[in-house]
């Protein structure tokens, strides 16, 4: 396809393909009439998260989360037409009334992935989730039906620490090289750790202890929102929670092992269990 064949929803997409995976197959098990503005949220999303791969200073990071604070804002600098991703992000937004707010807010939450400080307490781990991971699955829900998305609000909220939590179980050996920890260290103080200890990695069964602690906060998690009945109209915004378990599981299962060997299923498997969910329509 020629490049200026492209659409911004062909773009969106190219860039969950490269970025995120799951969420890009997520999109396509949704309604094609709500694909764009799946895309255009979950590519938000991806150039959020990957800020920090791009940066090496947290200030060239805080310029680039300020460039989307000023466009959700209003306060865009050239032309958004340019930014086809910005373009899309606009776009959804107008055309299905999203709040803006929630995705400053996202934007504002984003910060602390520039720096590493430690997350202190459980509270502000699921309040991180809940402005990221649960806040995007919300925006989607309102984007494939604004009258059931209040219904489903309580499971995203829950949903979306899960997943927030697996996800950082996986990106966990990129975090303790670069001397991040997402881990609360309140998880880590009740198995007898501190930070420079988890992030020295000589404490096995100690950090298998935290680990396992962390995955079944986010089993806990994941338990209360299939608790709560998801209308079928926004289930596709759940999609990607679907991911979560075996994650959650296996993590639980090898503890400090993690850091030597890969907890996530293959691309095929993942695909198979997301195709599943969408049929029995649970998480």
């Amino acid at each position: 396809m020629a490049e200026q064949s492209l659409t911004n929803q062909d773009i969106c997409l190219a860039t969950l393909r490269d970025n995120d995976r799951d969420r890009y197959l997520a999109c396509l098990l949704a309604p094609e009439v709500r694909r764009g503005a799946l895309a255009a949220l979950y590519a938000f999303n991806a150039e959020l998260a990957r800020i920090r791969d791009l940066v090496h200073d947290p200030l060239p990071g805080e310029v680039r989360m300020q460039y989307w604070r000023d466009l959700l804002e209003g306060g865009a600098h050239g032309s958004t037409q340019a930014n086809p991703i910005a373009a899309a992000l606009l776009s959804a937004i107008e055309t299905h009334r999203l709040p803006s707010q929630t995705l400053v807010n996202m934007i504002d939450a984003r910060i602390f992935d520039l720096y590493d400080d430690p997350m202190e307490t459980r509270v502000s781990l699921e309040g991180y989730a809940g402005e990221t991971a649960s806040a995007l699955i919300q925006l989607a829900s309102l984007v494939l039906a604004p009258e059931a998305a209040t219904a489903s609000a309580e499971a995203a909220g829950h949903a979306g620490v899960a997943q927030a939590i697996a996800g950082l179980l996986l990106l966990m050996p990129l975090h303790r090289h670069r001397g991040q920890l997402y881990l609360p260290l309140e998880i880590l103080s009740a198995t007898g750790l501190d930070r420079d200890a988890f992030l020295a990695g000589e404490d096995k069964p100690r950090i298998s202890a935290a680990i396992e602690a962390f995955a079944g906060l986010g089993r806990d998690h994941l338990a209360k929102a299939r608790r709560v009945a998801i209308p079928q109209s926004v289930f596709p915004a759940f999609l990607p929670v679907t991911m979560a378990e075996p994650v959650l599981s296996n993590a639980q299962k090898v503890g400090a092992g993690l850091f030597d060997r890969q907890i996530q299923r293959s691309q095929f498997r993942r695909q198979a269990g997301m195709l599943l969910a969408l049929m029995r329509k649970k998480i």
